[in-house]
């Protein structure tokens, strides 16, 4: 809607996860060199923490973009709350198992398999997988809302696996700050991870510069919000990128309605404290 006035050829600051629009601060360089290392040395399992809308699906975006080829398939695990008898079947299922619906008669809802059943079309998979030179990468994401000891249990016993020559794959847990304490109370689970990775939100100077790489990946070629809307930006963000996007897609808005030539702090705190007013109502 704004994007013709501001000069740009999409939003800069919606939710998209396009690698272009990856901003690489420290902590977030850090975290996916660690992964990257994780994965391309066959390691194991890592384990990714921040709190909400630090970047976490961002980088594991970017990640999946940078890694090689042989990687494959990149399994991405978005609703942690299935009982372990769920969570093998549909990764059995997401890894290319058909046992369920060959079991089940025509036109009926396909079956859960069994636990047994489950593992053992995981491991014939992995290992079909890592004959055909390839790896699967599996991503648990909102790993803290995990409320099943169980689940991690299962996790921790398929990580077994990786103890054959013949089966490669990698985990990452990712989760919010609350995963580090339940993981160290898995004491194999918390052992078998190569790499612990924790964000944390950006600085100032990288909020400015996080502003100006997403304006740019946009299409922006000339200055849009002044120095001290940066500096609003910062102070009632905290350097969230998530809360970040949220105000700078706003504050845009309402600088194209006003026909501005720049944001400025004074547009940035009023529609901060619009979405306050909304957020209390």
């Amino acid at each position: 809607m704004y994007q013709p006035f501001w000069g740009l050829v999409r939003a800069p600051f919606d939710q998209c996860l396009e690698p272009d629009f990856f901003y690489r601060s420290q902590t977030h360089q850090e975290a996916l060199v660690r992964l990257r290392y994780m994965i391309e040395n066959r390691m194991g399992a890592g384990l990714l923490a921040g709190s909400a809308g630090t970047g976490k699906s961002s980088l594991i975006s970017m990640l999946a973009a940078e890694l090689p080829e042989d990687l494959d398939p990149l399994i991405h695990v978005i609703y942690p709350r299935m009982s372990p008898q769920e969570l093998l079947a549909w990764l059995a299922a997401e890894l290319g198992d058909d046992s369920a619906s060959q079991h089940s008669p025509a036109g009926s809802v396909p079956a859960i398999l069994t636990v047994d059943r489950s593992i053992r079309a995981i491991q014939r998979r992995l290992t079909e997988l890592t004959e055909e030179g390839r790896r699967a990468a599996i991503v648990m994401d909102d790993a803290h809302l995990i409320d099943n000891p169980q689940v991690l249990q299962t996790l921790q016993l398929l990580l077994n696996f990786q103890q054959r020559p013949e089966i490669d794959f990698s985990l990452i847990l990712a989760g919010e700050p609350e995963l580090l304490p339940q993981v160290q109370r898995m004491g194999q689970l918390n052992d078998r991870l190569a790499v612990r990775c924790v964000l944390r939100p950006l600085t100032d100077s990288e909020t400015t510069e996080y502003v100006q790489h997403r304006l740019a990946a946009a299409g922006s070629r000339m200055p849009v919000f002044d120095q001290s809307a940066m500096e609003s930006l910062f102070e009632l963000t905290g350097g969230v990128p998530r809360k970040i996007n949220r105000l700078c897609d706003l504050a845009l808005l309402v600088g194209c309605a006003d026909q501005l030539q720049t944001v400025r702090a004074e547009e940035i705190e009023a529609v901060a404290r619009e979405l306050n007013s909304v957020a209390a109502a």
